[in-house]
């Protein structure tokens, strides 16, 4: 009887692989290099060599894997297909579900790679005990990943939960890597705060820290704002209404239990999260304004452990 799962997550610089046993134990986690070469090819065949290659270590076989799930950078349909990955140089649909079946000759479930952690966070996170969230992946973009009775949100082509690409600024709005104009994006991802930082400074007349640093990083701003710099309290109170008012409309969409922020923003901690939570307060529907905000916990390892899960219980 076969014992074990795979938690598989592809990033554009590395895939992280997790060998489960099936009471959700990590037994292993590893990570191979992302190599998009030809066209993003060498990915799917280098995931499923690296799954082989460690059962061998361990002297297993595939007959002990009773599953693995997947997570990739893009949108993904119900079944199992890839609609493109800009940063793993997928520029068509890709049948992963399909082509990782024929190599392993297992079931494979795929999603979207901030579904797969919102489900590692569902399962052993965040929001372990809960069966509704919505997690927020804060880093070089936003992302978002809907749970609501244990089950991704994927929606018709599996572009639902793409929270980075609402439209947050109306006017004046800064161009996104989509094409559009004013995405949250823009303003709450690591790339989007350090842009507002640098703009605003240059014409912010008062002292503030951050005129001093040279090379300046997301965490110098929130560092910043820890010491009460008023210009970096301001900054991040404005990320905090952006945020505030993207989760507000998310609650009156799907009605989640516990909105999660994940990714490297995240790490800023509190002052991040008591800024998205007094916009939130201010302008939420009253049956929806206690909502509670906390913070992921599992890091990198939330995906491949949404994908142990994923394995399990196979309802992708």
């Amino acid at each position: 009887m076969s014992q074990y799962v795979f938690g598989v997550d592809v990033g554009g610089m590395s895939i992280k692989l997790g060998l489960f046993q099936k009471n959700g134990e990590l037994v292993e986690k590893f990570s191979i290099e992302t190599d998009i070469g030809d066209e993003g090819r060498r990915i799917l065949p280098a995931v499923a060599q690296g799954i082989f290659e460690k059962l061998g270590s361990r002297g297993l076989s595939i007959n002990d894997v009773s599953g693995v799930g997947v997570g990739v950078p893009s949108p993904v349909t119900d079944d199992g297909v890839a609609l493109f990955g800009t940063n793993i140089n997928w520029r068509d649909p890709i049948p992963v579900k399909e082509i990782l079946h024929e190599l392993l000759d297992v079931p494979v479930y795929v999603t979207n790679d901030a579904n797969l952690a919102a489900l590692g966070e569902l399962w052993q996170g965040g929001a372990s005990g809960k069966k509704s969230m919505i997690l927020l992946t804060l880093g070089t973009g936003v992302g978002g990943g809907i749970v609501i009775d244990e089950k991704v949100i994927n929606g018709a082509n599996g572009t639902s939960g793409e929270v980075g690409h609402f439209l947050v600024v109306s006017e004046n709005g800064a161009p996104c890597g989509c094409g559009r104009i004013g995405c949250l994006e823009t303003v709450a991802s690591a790339t989007g705060i350090l842009r507002l930082a640098k703009e605003q400074l240059a014409t912010f007349e008062g002292e503030s820290i951050l005129k001093n640093i040279e090379d300046m990083g997301v965490k110098d701003v929130f560092d910043a704002a820890l010491t009460g710099d008023v210009f970096s309290v301001d900054l991040v109170d404005q990320v905090g209404h952006y945020l505030g008012l993207t989760c507000v409309n998310l609650a009156l969409t799907v009605n989640p239990e516990v909105f999660i922020l994940g990714g490297g923003v995240s790490q800023a901690g509190d002052v991040l999260l008591e800024a998205v939570r007094k916009h939130y307060k201010i302008h939420a529907f009253s049956s929806v304004k206690d909502t509670p905000f906390k913070l992921a916990i599992l890091g990198n390892d939330a995906g491949i452990v949404g994908g142990a899960y994923l394995a399990m219980v196979g309802k992708k």
